[in-house]
């Protein structure tokens, strides 16, 4: 199989309604048809979460992260951290699950450690998007943290199938950044149910152009990505560290450098990487 006819192959199977995922992923499924329903109730959800200890510890990790809980008081119970969250938040969680799960569709172990630092960067840019969403372009927080964790949905695809082509990992990525980004990612998110307003950002990730003064939430989501400290490992760009914004990016918001704003709200940023990571 050559690489254009690879290229085809993943993109019609990435569209197929019955996206197979791992048999620990099933529940976290039923989770998110459950939070399509607007009958949902948190008993409902509650029972369903405490049967999935991966997507329990993901919902508890975030809802004791400082973003969320500025009290400080631990939670432990399934409920509150429900009542806490609320279902918009919820929704980007299940999500990330599904995600995360796609890890362990590869039996490569070079294809889990690329998986593990595309996963580590989506954890920087969610973090990042919804402080940037709060404090900058006044956008829904929850819908851009959901931007965040989905923004490289179509890499993970590509990743967990890697045994199958192998041909696509190992021609070089210029296909992917081109045109593949977007093919694959667009078959994905419209598998999992991705809402508009999270697809059109993700549209502006792959087609747009940052604005200055960043506004919309497409604008967020690019800021959110170019911030991050380590770039996708899909990108062809080194991973690099750095603890301020580039020049051309430190903006002033209200009196204040984007660097500032960043700054301050580090603490946040970090507690959310870390759930996102554990």
């Amino acid at each position: 199989m050559n690489l254009q006819q690879a290229q085809d192959t993943l993109a019609a199977d990435a569209g197929q309604a019955d996206l197979v995922f791992p048999t620990n992923a099933k529940i976290a499924l039923r989770i998110q048809k459950l939070l399509e329903d607007p009958d949902c109730s948190i008993e409902q959800l509650s029972k369903l979460l405490s049967a999935e200890p991966f997507l329990l510890s993901r919902l508890l990790n975030i809802a004791n992260s400082v973003a969320y809980n500025r009290s400080g008081r631990t939670m432990s119970d399934v409920r509150s951290a429900i009542s806490l969250l609320g279902f918009n938040t919820l929704r980007p969680l299940v999500t990330a699950v599904l995600i995360r799960q796609m890890q362990g569709m590869s039996q490569a172990p070079a294809q889990r450690a690329l998986a593990g630092r595309l996963w580590e960067h989506t954890a920087h840019v969610a973090a990042l998007a919804r402080v940037i969403a709060q404090r900058v372009t006044q956008q829904d927080p929850d819908a851009a943290f959901f931007a965040g964790i989905i923004h490289e949905v179509g890499g993970f695809y590509l990743i967990s199938q890697g045994t199958r082509f192998p041909e696509l990992l190992d021609n070089g990525l210029a296909w992917w950044r081109e045109t593949g980004e977007a093919r694959i990612g667009r078959a994905v998110v419209g598998v999992l149910g991705v809402p508009e307003n999270i697809r059109n950002a993700q549209e502006s990730l792959w087609h747009g152009y940052l604005s200055m003064p960043p506004q919309s939430l497409g604008d967020t989501l690019l800021l959110a990505d170019q911030l991050s400290p380590l770039a996708s490992p899909l990108s062809g760009i080194d991973e690099i560290a750095r603890e301020a914004p580039p020049a051309d990016l430190d903006l002033m918001i209200d009196d204040v450098m984007l660097s500032g704003i960043l700054a301050e709200s580090a603490e946040e940023v970090n507690s959310l990487i870390e759930a996102l990571k554990g």
